[in-house]
């Protein structure tokens, strides 16, 4: 994802997808969603993992996959141990 003028900043940023989860660049620092934990990722359209939105500094929204996780819970993922089956 890039921006669409120069100098502007990207606030969020897939970085990558990997074998065990998804790479996410948010406001200056880098986090990894395994699928263990985030397991709707899995078998996902590399397009709709790409297609997120920082949404009002306090959380990450892919509209076409109907996912909303908020910051703290990937910042903290420790104070939110509820787990998707």
């Amino acid at each position: 994802m890039k921006s669409s003028k120069r100098g502007k900043s990207i606030s969020v940023e897939v970085q990558g997808i990997q074998k065990h989860g998804v790479w996410i660049f948010v406001k200056g620092n880098e986090y990894f969603l395994p699928y263990r934990s985030y397991p709707w990722f899995k078998n996902s359209q590399t397009s709709e993992i790409f297609n997120v939105k920082l949404v009002n500094n306090k959380y990450l929204h892919w509209p076409t996959l109907d996912i909303d996780l908020e910051m703290k819970s990937i910042m903290k993922p420790h104070q939110y141990p509820l787990i998707y089956r």
